[in-house]
């Protein structure tokens, strides 16, 4: 990233693109993609989390189980950290607002006392360097000249600490980004020399960090596209750590960075110009495609960051485009599948930690998928789910410490069965037993579900908050809902759920709002009628394709809350009919999370089944 050139010790976990026209090295006995020209693309992301945790489980369990019959290409996140606050991307981030951060005057008296840092002995070193080797040195003038000062800075007199600035704190930051990445490299390698290249890279890296940041500071201004590259690091040091340990287990992996994969069409007077419409991402899906086939049968080790894109990667996606990079590459490689993995088996019928009989759903539709995406659940963000499913290539949710698990399947056809996934997938990674295992449970599940038309989960989504706006006047003009519409629009509120009548609108947003933003948020819809707040609720969701026909899931959903004296603020069914939400007080969460569960998906706990409630407390 500085420039400098690559070790010829990591160049073999490098992208053969990037470098010299001589193919890489491969040291032998290294496990590559299987070859069989029948055999499909799987793409497989691992979160940050996994990576952090299981580099060495994913190398050794994971991906040397699946390439001897797919040819796999595997997206990293950002490692997580020690802590979620010495998370990498966190890290970045404190790092990029700490540069643009004045430092205090006690800092200023304290850096002022004469002590010499590392950063100053280093500018200082500098400048005595550039004065002795300078060709325009005055030394080289006349000897009528006049005597000059040792010092480098002798016209404006010496050169002394006291004039020295502080060090910056995000000197310390990167420090910590540095030790996290380090200790990791060292925990998970054996082999020396990988090591050795590893540890050269993790160096290089928070040095261009440093320099980059030096140089936002001086400007003081970090742009959105700047702040892309710094935060992009963190998948660039995540990629080049699992492809390490990859190829000190055996596989032959190599890095492949996509910081300047994406593409660019010029208008007709030569400039550029891009907008991040469908059209967009599938020319980004094919460029994906393209790269990723030049690597031929080694492991390719993708960064989730693709680099600068019109209006900045962040802004325009979030921090979530790791997703959306696996999904797009799922497309441009046409893969049978896209794996996600997590550090759970799949998605369960309701949140495991709260509900003790909450079972794992081996097929789910896309529908229901960002439906309990929408309402609580970490699924996958509908619009990366949107991206593969529209080209009918499933996604599966599986779990990096039970790999040997069948997961969760989401699926682009409604009708699927499990014979049918069985066929379409063709042969799968995991072992014969285990896959008959999975298809009988998945056969059995699918048909116990459709028969019985029952709802699929049941979700519940805390923290939020709700607003009441009632009109304070007799008769309401048509301009009522407009205003209060474009009030929340300029504030940027997302509405998760509204309940409307003629003169009273309610509304359920996440409460999360800066008491000050709150404030006059709240001073602005006054002006269309009488406000009111009610903190600590939350949005209990009953999800399920086939609620459609399902006659009084309603009632008895409701009537579940009446009797376990759950109290609903609000009430509202999407038009998808897929939903069924209503807004309950918080503290109520769990208690109507799990009377829900037992009632409506009719699961019920060993030894009650026809109890509803004691066993809930």
């Amino acid at each position: 990233m500085s420039g400098a050139s690559t070790p010829r010790s990591i160049r073999s976990l490098s992208s053969s693109s990037t470098q010299s026209n001589s193919p890489p090295r491969t040291p032998p006995n290294l496990h590559q993609n299987t070859i069989d020209p029948a055999a499909t693309w799987l793409v497989q992301k691992f979160g940050g989390t996994s990576v952090g945790k299981f580099a060495v489980q994913i190398a050794k369990n994971i991906v040397s189980n699946y390439i001897d019959q797919h040819k796999v290409a595997i997206v990293c996140s950002a490692r997580s950290g020690s802590t979620k606050a010495l998370g990498t991307t966190n890290l970045l981030l404190r790092a990029a607002s700490q540069a643009l951060t004045r430092p205090s005057r006690k800092q200023l008296a304290h850096e002022s006392s004469g002590t010499v840092t590392p950063a100053l002995k280093a500018v200082k070193g500098r400048v005595e360097e550039y004065d002795e080797s300078s060709p325009s040195s005055p030394r080289e003038h006349s000897d009528s000249s006049p005597p000059r000062s040792s010092s480098p800075s002798s016209l404006f007199g010496p050169f002394t600490p006291t004039t020295a600035l502080p060090v910056p704190e995000f000197h310390a930051t990167i420090d910590l980004l540095r030790q996290e990445h380090l200790n990791a490299a060292k925990n998970s390698l054996q082999s020396p020399e990988i090591l050795k290249a590893l540890v050269d890279e993790i160096e290089r890296d928070c040095e261009w960090l440093r320099a980059f940041l030096a140089a936002a500071q001086i400007i003081n201004e970090i742009s959105s596209r700047s702040k892309d590259c710094i935060v992009g690091l963190g998948e660039k040091l995540g990629c080049k750590l699992m492809t390490a340990v990859l190829r000190d287990q055996g596989v032959d992996a190599e890095y492949v960075s996509l910081a300047d994969v994406v593409p660019h069409s010029e208008n007709e007077d030569g400039y550029t110009s891009e907008t991040l419409d469908q059209a967009f991402y599938d020319r980004l899906a094919v460029a994906l495609g393209e790269r990723i086939r030049q690597c031929g049968p080694r492991v390719p080790v993708i960064t989730g960051f693709f680099g600068p894109v019109p209006g900045s990667l962040l802004s325009q996606v979030g921090r979530g485009y790791t997703d959306l990079c696996s999904a797009l590459l799922a497309v441009g490689l046409e893969a049978s599948e896209l794996q996600i993995w997590k550090e759970v088996d799949g998605i369960f019928t309701a949140d495991p930690r709260k509900v003790p009989t909450a079972r794992l759903i081996p097929i789910i539709s896309p529908d229901e998928a960002a439906e309990l995406t929408y309402y609580g659940s970490e699924v996958v963000h509908p619009f990366t789910m949107e991206q593969v499913i529209r080209r009918k290539i499933p996604i599966r949710i599986k779990n990096v410490e039970n790999p040997s698990g069948g997961g969760t399947v989401i699926h682009p056809d409604p009708d699927i069965d499990a014979t049918g996934l069985q066929q379409e997938n063709g042969s799968s990674p995991v072992p014969e037993p285990a896959i008959l295992t999975t298809l009988q449970q998945l056969a059995i599940a699918t048909d116990e579900h459709q028969n019985r038309k029952l709802p699929t989960a049941v979700t519940i989504k805390e923290h939020i908050m709700v607003l009441n706006v009632n009109s304070n006047r007799k008769s309401v003009s048509h301009g009522f809902l407009a205003g209060i519409f474009s009030t929340l629009d300029r504030f940027g509120v997302v509405v998760d759920l509204i309940s409307t009548s003629e003169v009273h609108v309610s509304m359920a947003i996440e409460d999360g709002l800066a008491r000050k933003i709150e404030d006059r948020l709240v001073r602005d819809l006054q002006k269309s009628g009488t406000v009111s707040v009610h903190r600590n609720m939350a949005i209990l969701s009953l999800v399920g394709k086939q609620m459609r026909n399902m006659v009084g899931i309603a009632g008895r959903m409701f009537t579940t809350l009446a009797q376990g004296n759950v109290n609903i603020e609000m009430i509202s069914q999407g038009a998808s009919e897929i939903n069924i939400s209503c807004v309950i007080d918080g503290h109520d969460s769990v208690k109507a999370l799990n009377l829900i569960h037992q009632s409506c998906l009719q699961i019920k706990p060993e030894g009650a089944r026809d109890r509803v409630g004691p066993w809930l407390f």
